[in-house]
């Protein structure tokens, strides 16, 4: 599973300069600016999109000619409340792409292992919505469509997701 190393690094860092020269910082001007900066720096990383590892992976997977899988695809224009539904339907049929990908052995088994796992990880850690709208369609009420349509409503689904 990856993780966001960078931003670990960074706010250890913080952490350290912090917790040993705090109060130090704060009686100059210097220390002050260094002070702001670092609160900016950690609100910019903050606003970090929580599917950019997802997106990057299905960028590796939609090119793949080894998964040939029929796969219920969430329509990319459902309303807003009815958004944790969708992820998780482009998420749940992940999982049969997984599948598929371990009976065949394919080449990108682990970019789907990583999508499956970073996604869930996401919605268990970051619930969307508590409650889901009775007009939300269940994941079987959308269409089935080929591989290459689902990875295209997936990255529309989730880009739109990170603006």
């Amino acid at each position: 599973q990856k993780t966001h190393l960078k931003s670990i690094c960074l706010q250890y860092q913080l952490y350290l300069l912090l917790n040993s020269h705090f109060f130090c910082l704060l009686k100059n001007e210097m220390g002050l600016i260094i002070f702001f900066l670092c609160a900016y720096v950690l609100k910019t990383a903050a606003g970090h999109c929580k599917w950019a590892h997802v997106l990057k992976d299905l960028e590796q997977i939609k090119t793949s000619k080894d998964i040939d899988v029929s796969l219920y695809t969430a329509s990319t224009d459902e309303d807003k409340e009815c958004q944790e539904p969708v992820m998780r339907c482009f998420f749940l049929e992940t999982k049969v792409i997984l599948q598929e990908c371990l009976i065949k052995n394919c080449s990108k088994t682990q970019d789907v292992l990583n999508i499956w796992k970073n996604g869930n990880a996401s919605l268990e850690n970051n619930k969307l919505n508590s409650t889901t709208s009775a007009k939300c369609k269940e994941c079987e009420e959308y269409e089935e469509k080929n591989f290459t349509e689902f990875v295209q409503s997936f990255v529309k689904v989730i880009q739109r997701e990170c603006k």
